[in-house]
């Protein structure tokens, strides 16, 4: 699908004068820091450098003393504590984060993870009564419940508290809960709006810490789990996500909890080794059943290989968000749509990598399940919209299987959105008298403002700006189709469904070089809020020695014919119909990132080619 090329304002001529004076950079990445809202040392201070002190009070949140004080009641009288979840990342993140930390001090407690099938999305009735009949007394609701009014009610009619920690919009009256953590809510004074789930179950255990005199030290372990939320959420990056952010990658890249180690291992990534420092232990061979003695080399394939040093990467290159979003992120969140969420918590929460392994090993099986699943629902789905001409001509999809996995269909919802780019919701039956679906948007476009516009046909919905998932009776889906399109139809132009590049700075290919890319690194962790930036450069030709790679992609070396700079090795993934004209010498303009390639041990820079234009 062709993309549209869209270039930021480069911001105040002045305001980037003063900061590449300030920092002694040059015109192009303080144009960068400019378009960030980064205009004086002190705010370059705090995006170069983020600091734990920089953390928000988390009493600064309404009803945060009101929880706390819950809490510690519930520890004084010995009162059982249930922490409750929903079955995806974030809620299994903030689970496992919660639970351990309350059990260090409080063992009456216990953790509870809704079934995606039986119970849906949420706070369920059947876990109500699970709490009654098991004396739970307190309920600490984690990523759910800001909408479940009633729910909460009928708990408080069987003596059982809740504290609902949510970061989903509120609905227009608040559950009757002991405590309401919610910086959307709109009587929220908290100053930053973007926290997951996990960040909100965060900042509950710093304020406990707070109260009980802990230092912050004691709670940094954890800040492990809220990164992997706040990848796996896609919430902004920026503020005190960012913060957060920071310190987690650094924790996992020095010294990752079992859980997470395992996880890793199974999905190919696999620490170093240093005959100084290392703990091999090899037993994969023992996880499929088998009585041999694994001859494994430490890391390989039957063995996982412990290398932790707080000051130094355990891994053979540097974890990013992106590897979180793509490598951790699916394999815990298969658990919850394969079988049950509570498996991941069990993950998160594992001692030894030896009960850590165990567990892993199922849910790598249970992503493999995963992504079989989803790719014959999405194959299929695909299959659908291109044989119907009102599917195709829509702005909006909406797609029905009854035979589709439920588990899969958010996966499918975004796999669409990117084959389409339409806003998309994906249905399936969850019951005889209900349909369940999942819903993905594409950029600028509220997806959960459209779904909220057809509230009346649904049975129960929420999410965010991005993401919403929702339900309804069969004989209301084509009358919230009907209503759903002419809602996006009458917000969405033609133009807002042709893929957007937003281009951060026009760029000479002289500027593409070592200290210049060193800066630039400093800029992640990336995501929305604060992306990898993205470069365009015209005029550029083959420099010669292009050649297509793979099954489409195209490995090339780039030049100005009249301008200084480069030449720049690149490489244009899935672009390979372009090759005959860069071949001939025709001059294109590219967008790109900058990246580093390790080939042979040897580290160089490399343009990675996002989309390529013709002049002619």
């Amino acid at each position: 699908m062709q993309k549209r090329w869209v270039n930021k304002p480069e911001g105040d001529a002045e305001s980037i004068r003063k900061m590449s004076e300030l920092l002694g950079t040059d015109r192009y990445l303080s144009g960068l820091l400019v378009q960030r809202g980064i205009t004086t040392f002190e705010d370059a201070k705090a995006f170069f450098r983020p600091s734990l002190g920089k953390l928000h009070d988390p009493f600064l949140m309404k009803d945060m003393d009101k929880a706390v004080d819950r809490i510690e009641l519930a520890m004084a009288a010995q009162e059982k504590i249930l922490v409750y979840g929903d079955y995806d990342v974030d809620g299994t993140s903030a689970v496992a984060l919660v639970y351990s930390f309350i059990k260090r001090f409080h063992d009456p407690a216990d953790f509870y993870i809704p079934d995606r099938y039986t119970e849906g999305y949420g706070i369920s009735i059947k876990g109500i009564d699970f709490a009654a009949e098991n004396g739970f007394k307190l309920i600490i609701a984690l990523d759910c419940g800001i909408k479940a009014v009633e729910k909460v009610a009928y708990a408080k009619e069987k003596g059982i508290d809740f504290i609902i920690c949510d970061h989903h919009r509120p609905g227009a009256e608040l559950p009757p809960a002991v405590a309401v953590l919610d910086p959307k809510r709109a009587d929220c004074p908290y100053p930053y709006k973007e926290l997951s789930g996990c960040g909100i179950g965060f900042k509950l255990i710093q304020a406990i810490a707070q109260r009980r005199n802990i230092p912050f030290q004691e709670i940094h372990e954890y800040l492990d789990l809220a990164v992997i939320s706040i990848a796996s959420d896609i919430v902004d990056i920026t503020g005190e996500n960012r913060i957060l952010a920071f310190f987690g990658l650094k924790l996992i890249n020095s010294s990752p909890r079992p859980g997470i180690e395992a996880l890793l291992h199974y999905a190919g990534v696999h620490a170093k080794v240093r005959e100084d420092d290392m703990t091999i232990r090899r037993y994969d061979d023992k996880a499929k059943g088998s009585n041999s003695k694994s001859e494994a080399a430490p890391g390989g394939r039957n063995g996982i290989s412990s290398y932790r040093n707080n000051d130094k990467n355990c891994y053979d290159k540097e974890l990013t968000v992106t590897d979180l979003v793509f490598t951790l992120g699916p394999r815990i969140n298969a658990a919850g749509r394969i079988e049950s969420g509570k498996n991941s918590v069990r993950l998160l929460i594992a001692k030894t990598l030896e009960e850590a392994q165990t567990i892993a090993v199922q849910i790598n099986n249970y992503n493999t399940e995963r992504k079989n699943l989803d790719k014959i629902a999405t194959d299929e789905a695909v299959s659908m919209i291109s044989r119907d001409e009102k599917l195709r001509n829509a702005k909006s999809t909406v797609i029905y299987q009854p035979g589709w996995h439920k588990g899969v269909i958010g996966i499918v919802a975004s796999r669409l959105t990117e084959t389409f780019y339409r806003p998309t919701i994906v249905l399936t039956s969850s019951s005889p008298d209900l349909i369940t679906g999942s819903a993905r948007s594409v950029k600028d476009f509220d997806i959960y403002e459209a779904v909220d516009a057809c509230s009346g046909l649904l049975e129960h919905f929420g999410g965010h700006k991005y993401a919403a998932g929702l339900s309804l009776k069969p004989e209301n889906l084509e009358l919230f189709r009907e209503k759903f399109e002419e809602f996006v139809a009458a917000r969405m132009k033609d133009l807002d469904l042709q893929p957007e590049l937003e281009v951060d700075v026009v760029l000479p290919l002289s500027a593409v070089n070592t200290r210049f890319y060193n800066i630039l690194k400093q800029f992640a962790p990336y995501g929305p809020g604060n992306m990898a930036p993205l470069f365009q450069t015209n005029g550029v030709v083959n420099a010669g020695g292009s050649r297509l790679v793979g099954k489409n992609h195209i490995r090339l070396t780039v030049v100005h014919p009249e301008i200084s700079g480069g030449p720049c090795p690149a490489i244009a993934f899935q672009q390979g119909e372009h090759f005959g004209l860069i071949d001939k010498g025709i001059p294109f303009d590219i967008c790109y990132h900058i990246e580093e390639n390790e080939w042979n041990g040897n580290i160089s820079l490399q343009l990675n080619v996002r989309d390529i234009r013709f002049a002619m």
